[in-house]
């Protein structure tokens, strides 16, 4: 996984999580990445620090204090809404709901959709789960009357963690 900060056009900054450089850039360009403060599609990488360790043979410089990167300009104009502290707070605190809710959720992989369907159907037994589903078969389920929703925060597949 890799993370990046992001900026959306309003000069919203956040961090996102994406599998590769290539899965942001095949995200973005199917408007797939949005901020998550005002939705605006138009995101692209926002100016980082990198996280870069220093040669084993070499002192490590001692940093200066305070922020190692620009802060974001204010969210809207007189300072009204969230300061971006907070916001990261709120997002890292959804991130964990939505982790707590996946540990009562069966990970069905790229078999979501027909799973869903057939639990929907009764010819699967009851229960929660989440996977991947393309587009179109998110769209099928929903048409179908089929209750399904995008989770906010990408997840690790398990067998990436090992």
């Amino acid at each position: 996984m890799i993370v990046f900060d992001l900026a959306c056009a309003h000069a919203h900054v956040f961090e996102a999580w994406f599998g590769s450089s290539d899965d942001y850039e095949s995200q973005r360009t199917r408007g797939l990445v949005a901020c998550p403060i005002c939705g605006s599609a138009e995101v692209a990488k926002a100016v980082m620090a990198p996280n870069v360790g220093a040669k084993s043979n070499q002192l490590v410089p001692s940093r200066p204090a305070g922020p190692t990167r620009p802060m974001p300009m204010p969210m809207m104009a007189g300072g009204d809404g969230p300061a971006p502290a907070e916001i990261k707070q709120m997002l890292t605190a959804m991130a964990q709901m939505q982790a707590k809710a996946l540990e009562k959720s069966e990970d069905v992989g790229h078999g979501f959709a027909s799973e869903a369907r057939a639990i929907h159907d009764g010819d699967a037994p009851d229960r929660v789960i989440h996977g991947q589903a393309t587009i179109a078969d998110a769209r099928a389920l929903v048409e179908d009357g089929i209750g399904v929703m995008p989770l906010p925060f990408p997840i690790v597949p398990p067998e990436q963690l090992q």
